[in-house]
């Protein structure tokens, strides 16, 4: 294990097989059945930050003992790893007879015009020697050809399945803390679980800050994210651009979809009269999101026309 992976939680504790991925059960049946088999199918898995997409992708693989590689699709985007890495993986063979994979993580940040398309002629080409498993947040961005030769699957949780799932997470963090010698307070990590639910990811890796020492109670409850959407609202209502983007500087960690979501909470700040405009704006912007190079323009942009078109009590 490398030293990453002993120190960061994530890499430390994550799920090697099917069985042990926090799921919905009809989505565990579904890959269970894929192990039972011995077959994995060229795969699209499209859902929301850090719900274990790659963690899946993964632990199909590692059960059913294929050789893989792992391509970053918002790093390795380049058409030389398209020629070279990728297509020489794809195309060579295991000498042991083993199943090869290729998992193309964040693939929505792949060229739709040159990258995307090239991939779907891999695709056929080795497709008597090689399966590819694509993960994304966004599913729109991956052209419909390769939709159509893949077996897509929505990481989506219906209302039933969420506290179903974030019962068996609050579960597993227990089990981890415990593990970790790091005494708790079980409340405290009820309100973690509900604040970044369903980014099981973000949860950890939280937790293991929170946890540095040695314990997690009610003190740290309030004192981050409740600040950071404060003190952004604060500097809405101030009208301050200078100190907007400075702050969208400084928190580029944070999730964007969360802060659309965590603004339209504090929607009632606004006057009456702009809450509609308000609401309007994000709606627009948290649309093109989804399709923008740049997340942290988009984000400005959102914020700046808030401040122009909205007052704040």
């Amino acid at each position: 294990m490398s030293e990453k992976e002993l120190f960061l939680w994530v890499e430390k504790y994550r799920p090697k097989t099917v069985e042990d991925c926090i799921l919905p059960e009809k989505q565990k049946v579904m890959f269970q059945q894929f192990i039972e088999k011995g077959q994995i199918p060229t795969m699209l898995l499209s859902g929301k930050s850090g719900v274990g997409k790659t963690t899946i992708a993964r632990a199909i693989c590692e059960q059913l003992n294929c050789d893989y590689i792992i391509i970053n699709g918002s790093e390795e985007n380049g058409i030389d790893v398209l020629r070279t890495k990728i297509k020489s993986f794809a195309s060579s063979f295991s000498y042991e007879g083993k199943p090869r994979v290729v998992i193309i993580d964040e693939a929505d940040y792949l060229n739709p015009n040159s990258i995307q398309p090239a991939l779907r002629a891999f695709i056929e080409e080795f497709n008597q020697n090689c399966r590819f498993i694509f993960t994304c947040n966004y599913k729109n961005r991956i052209i419909e050809p390769l939709h159509s030769r893949s077996t897509v699957i929505d990481f989506n949780l219906t209302k039933a399945d969420k506290p179903v799932m974030a019962g068996k997470f609050l579960k597993r963090l227990k089990v981890i803390l415990s593990q970790e010698n790091v005494t708790f307070d079980e409340k405290v990590l009820v309100e973690i679980i509900k604040r970044f639910f369903p980014d099981y990811r973000r949860i950890l890796n939280e937790v293991q800050r929170y946890s540095v020492n040695g314990h997690i109670d009610s003190g740290i409850l309030g004192s981050n994210e409740d600040y950071f959407i404060q003190t952004l609202m604060d500097i809405l209502k101030r009208k301050n651009w200078t100190e907007m983007r400075q702050w969208v500087a400084e928190n580029q960690d944070v999730d964007y979809s969360t802060l659309f979501r965590r603004i339209f909470d504090n929607a009632h700040c606004a006057k009456k009269n702009d809450i509609p405009k308000l609401v309007l704006t994000l709606a627009d912007y948290q649309y093109k999101s989804a399709f923008v190079a740049d997340q942290e323009i988009n984000m400005v942009a959102c914020l700046t026309d808030i401040m122009s078109m909205v007052d704040f009590e």
